[in-house]
């Protein structure tokens, strides 16, 4: 066990990003072997994933203090600068837009998910971190927007960056019981 240099705040710090990397490793070892295949993992991390976004939303609403999107460019926007600096601490860059404007990029030079994590060779399709495009979908569908998101770069996969893939479906309309329209 290392002790970080710094103060109490340093460690603790330090100690919650470690034991959160730690923990998830954990749990992606143990779905690999509850699991036959990769395949079935990666779903099993977006589902997971999907009910973490489904909650995660209000703390974040609360937290941030940010209002409704008015486009998919502000999302984006939020989502990198707000969200992914909120929970992980790191702020992907938001590129690759669609000549539509209905699908980015949001590049991580860094993800703390993977530190200190190796891929086995006989996991070749696993998608590590595919817990985040789960938290992703799960989130912007609780504030009625429907999206796809998946890896198309991953740094545990031999990839300069890491890379996930946004595409705008639809807006979700709010469905009021008869009377309350």
């Amino acid at each position: 066990y290392v002790r970080p240099q710094g103060g109490a705040q340093d460690f603790k710090k330090w100690g919650n990003s470690e034991l959160f990397t730690l923990t998830y490793g954990a749990l992606v070892t143990q779905l690999c072997k509850d699991y036959e295949n990769d395949e079935e993992v990666n779903k099993q991390l977006d589902k997971m994933g999907y009910n973490i976004g489904v909650r995660l939303i209000e703390d974040f609403l609360a937290r941030s203090s940010v209002g409704r999107c008015h486009d998919f460019r502000e999302t984006a926007d939020v989502i990198a600068k707000v969200a992914f600096k909120m929970y992980l601490g790191i702020t992907p860059s938001v590129t690759n837009w669609s000549p539509a404007g209905d699908e980015f990029s949001l590049i991580l030079e860094s993800n703390p998910l993977v530190d200190f994590v190796e891929l086995p060779d006989n996991h070749s399709t696993l998608i590590y971190s595919n817990l985040l495009c789960g938290v992703l979908r799960g989130a912007l569908e609780m504030v009625q927007m429907a999206v796809d998101v998946r890896f198309a770069q991953d740094t545990l996969r031999g990839d300069n960056v890491t890379e996930i893939r946004m595409k705008f479906i639809k807006r979700i309309e709010e469905n009021l019981p008869a009377g309350d329209e």
